[in-house]
């Protein structure tokens, strides 16, 4: 069973080339956090560990078999691509498992807009040395088109493997942490970072390209070694990335949620760089939602779609049986 599947999927891919995009956000179509719990194996797929001189460095996300979103930050000091690896398919870091795989990094592209710590172009692409193949535990999340929103009070998850006591003497997960957190409005995470905030006031207002999630109360919250990850929200059937762990002062302190790269400010440079990927829209309807994709696939023709169609129906219903 696992032999045809896999052999399906390696026809959906020669079919089209950008299948990622028909794929992505899909928990089980392959079958730092303060406050969380351990993640399961296959879970966030397209969670990465980026790793430097081989030791865990940030988190990142997986959007196309080659391309990973992360954070500028993380390459302020050093941005040799030679010096980076990216880890796939993990759970655990200490025994990654059979499953999971590392490969080089070709390319770090950091946003232009990058200024520093606290500041907006907190987000970085990775190009990956070659393609990944993807599997029940490495599968890309969906990028959202700009003219999506995440509502305040939508409820989205961070994962990573950073911080998970946020005191002065760290003390990282080995296990894939995750924490579901809802959505502040900008308005409302600018008033608690007012509070009680001194001379820090003038220096950090979450601007337009952020998007803040987390608690007033504090107590959860992503912490140091989260950077680069995931926020990632459920809408309809698919997973779309909304935020990149960015900042936040201390770790789960109240009044100051976690400040996140909103993924959607930065589409016209994310697609000047992949023009290939496609950007996932949503439609509301009633109380529910449905995605679309609004980018062409490479020129694919409908009846192209309709074969791709029919190959992952077909994957997921021996995927089903098993």
């Amino acid at each position: 069973m696992g032999l045809t599947v896999l052999m399906l999927l390696q026809v959906l891919m020669d079919a089209n080339p950008s299948y990622a995009s028909r794929i992505c956000g899909k928990q089980g179509i392959l079958n730092r956090i303060i406050g969380g719990k351990d993640s399961q194996d296959g879970e966030w797929p397209w969670q990465v560990s980026i790793r430097l001189d081989g030791a865990y460095h940030c988190g990142g996300s997986l959007i196309t078999d080659q391309w990973v979103i992360t954070a500028s930050h993380c390459f302020k000091v050093l941005s040799t691509p030679s010096n980076f690896t990216v880890m796939l398919g993990a759970l655990k870091l200490s025994s990654p498992g059979p499953h999971s795989i590392t490969t080089a990094v070709k390319r770090i592209i950091l946003n232009p807009t990058y200024e520093g710590d606290v500041k907006s172009g907190d987000i970085a692409l990775l190009q990956l040395d070659k393609p990944v193949n993807f599997s029940q535990r490495i599968v890309p999340i969906c990028v959202p088109d700009s003219d999506v929103v995440f509502p305040p009070g939508h409820m989205c998850w961070v994962t990573g493997w950073g911080d998970v006591q946020g005191r002065d003497k760290q003390r990282t997960s080995d296990i894939l942490q995750k924490l579901e957190v809802p959505i502040i409005s900008t308005n409302t995470c600018n008033a608690l970072y007012h509070q009680d905030s001194g001379e820090l006031k003038l220096t950090k207002d979450i601007k337009n390209d952020m998007i803040c999630a987390g608690f007033a109360a504090g107590h959860r919250d992503a912490c140091q070694g989260d950077s680069g990850g995931p926020l990632a929200c459920r809408m309809g059937d698919s997973w779309l990335l909304a935020g990149v762990v960015s900042w936040g002062e201390g770790c789960a302190q109240k009044n100051r949620p976690g400040v996140y790269a909103r993924v959607t400010s930065y589409q016209s440079w994310i697609h000047s760089l992949i023009p290939e990927l496609t950007f996932t829209s949503v439609e509301t309807k009633g109380h529910g939602s449905t995605v679309n994709n609004r980018s062409t696939i490479n020129g694919a023709s409908a009846g192209s779609l309709s074969f791709i169609s029919i190959i992952i129906a077909t994957v997921v219903l021996l995927l089903s049986s098993e």
